[in-house]
């Protein structure tokens, strides 16, 4: 008898691409939360990925896709901790 369905960890272009969509959707006034990123690629699994999910989302800020937001500020990726949300990076920079 088979068990449960185990799904394959994400990869990095997945992780990316999700961030990518959902702040593109959220628009960018609006921000996301990693788990959302998580939860979209993997509903039962999800908090298993949200390490991946934030490195992925420190390689999109680094480029400049993203912005990374703590206590509702844009913070570097090196300063990445704790709770933080994610948003499209606004034309012309921060």
């Amino acid at each position: 008898m088979a068990g449960p369905l185990t799904r394959a960890a994400p990869d990095r272009a997945a992780l990316e691409a999700e961030i990518l969509r959902l702040t593109a959707l959220r628009g960018p006034e609006k921000s996301i939360c990693p788990s959302e990123v998580a939860r979209a690629l993997d509903p039962e699994g999800w908090r298993r990925h949200l390490q991946a999910v934030r490195a992925a989302a420190a390689a999109l800020a680094a480029a400049g896709r993203v912005e990374i937001l703590r206590k509702g500020k844009p913070v570097p990726p090196e300063a990445m901790h704790g709770v933080i949300r994610l948003r499209a990076a606004r034309e012309g920079g921060a």
